[in-house]
């Protein structure tokens, strides 16, 4: 028997601030900050959240390795990339690299690439045809 893995539900974050991030993730990517369980903090976005761990005070005491700026994300959006370009140009939020074409889950990807305000680096795509 084998399982078979439907989707991704969640991640989390490792992060300095987690204000900062939710700042950064609700300005520049529109994901929205939301509280749960014991006063934690996510960032929602479709069908999926990213759950944020303040480094200075760990959640879960078997997490071994989490650090700040140790993430590689892809996020994928319809947004043309013209627009994605212009709005982080308008959000002050420079481009590592790209746009590029790059190999994704379901095929081709247009993508740049950004930094969080940890330094996690942050691909932003579109599935090109």
């Amino acid at each position: 028997m084998t399982i078979a893995i439907d989707w991704l539900d969640h991640l989390v974050l490792t992060v300095r601030e987690v204000d900062v991030t939710c700042s950064f993730y609700s300005r520049v990517l529109g994901m929205e900050r939301r509280t749960f369980g014991d006063n934690r903090t996510a960032l929602y976005f479709g069908r999926q959240k990213l759950n944020l761990h303040d480094a200075a005070k760990p959640v879960d005491p078997n997490v071994r390795h989490a650090a700040p700026g140790s993430s590689d994300l892809c996020f994928i959006t319809e947004t043309p990339m013209n627009d994605v370009i212009a709005h982080l140009a308008a959000e002050s939020v420079p481009i590592i690299t790209g746009p590029g074409e790059r190999s994704g889950a379901t095929g081709t990807l247009l993508s740049v690439y950004v930094y969080d305000p940890d330094e996690n680096l942050i691909e932003i795509a579109n599935l090109l045809p």
